[in-house]
């Protein structure tokens, strides 16, 4: 069973995608040099999900050796894979909004249709993926169904007390209050049907899948991660361009995309057999 070094090794997506990481690390670096409101510190939270758009079109490609939309593994890649474009397409909305149209806080703005859009692209995918793992709760023991209930309650239990209690309502804007509501849970909608498919799906997965498959729920955990930060330090009030939240972003667009190539190479192996 081949490593992610040993990806990154033998397929040159992977190098490319590698190189774009170690490119925007030092960018990233060399951010210390400056102030936080540099134009260096906005070039940087601006560009760094070309990651994402690498990783995205390298996915639809994969999905398509897998069968695409026609395979249950093929649609999991490919809304995987959207939701890495779904994340360039907010990025790159939101910098237009910032920088050439000069509003300061475009919140909600078509920004927020590939960002919030990106949460039921990973749910349906995550769905996908536990599906391709042959997981099935009705025949799971009694402890795993308590599990699969208890989990998402607790998560969205824990979202509601760090990010939104003590939630002013602003009644005349409702979008604002159903992306503000909508954000926390629907991320920890994802990370508990990532956490269950781990879960339910580590005593059936075998063989070259199971460590390719669990590899995708890691970098989708990261991907939780940025998420969860962005919100906590936005409601702290210390979120700014270019900090560790957009390096952790940086770190999840790698991740998955290194997910979905590994998926290529298990394809490779199977038709030359």
């Amino acid at each position: 069973m081949e490593s992610i070094l040993q990806v990154v090794k033998k397929e040159t997506s992977a190098k490319i995608a590698v190189l774009i990481f170690l490119l925007f690390t030092v960018f990233w670096i060399s951010l210390f040099l400056f102030e936080k409101d540099s134009v260096a510190h906005a070039i940087y939270g601006s560009t760094y999900g070309i990651l994402a758009l690498w990783g995205g079109i390298v996915g639809l490609k994969i999905s398509g050796r897998w069968g695409g939309h026609k395979s249950v593994l093929g649609k999991a890649i490919l809304f995987f894979s959207f939701g890495l474009l779904a994340q360039f397409f907010g990025q790159v909305a939101y910098t237009i909004y910032i920088y050439f149209l000069k509003i300061e806080l475009p919140y909600p703005s078509l920004g927020d249709v590939g960002y919030f859009g990106s949460i039921p692209i990973y749910i349906y995918a995550v769905l996908m993926l536990a599906k391709a793992s042959g997981v099935r709760l009705s025949r799971q023991p009694f402890q795993k169904k308590v599990l699969a209930m208890v989990t998402p309650v607790v998560i969205l239990l824990i979202s509601y007390l760090l990010l939104l209690s003590g939630y002013e309502f602003n009644w005349s804007a409702p979008l604002v209050i159903f992306l503000d509501f909508g954000y926390p849970f629907g991320q920890a909608i994802y990370i508990s049907l990532a956490i269950l498919t781990y879960t339910l799906s580590k005593n059936i997965l075998g063989g070259i899948m199971r460590t390719k498959i669990l590899f995708i729920l890691f970098a989708l955990f990261v991907q939780y991660l940025s998420d969860y930060s962005f919100l906590y330090l936005v409601k702290n009030e210390l979120w700014f361009v270019g900090g560790i939240n957009d390096y952790i972003y940086l770190v999840s667009y790698l991740l998955m995309s290194l997910g979905l190539i590994q998926l290529k190479t298990v394809f490779d192996d199977l038709r030359r057999k």
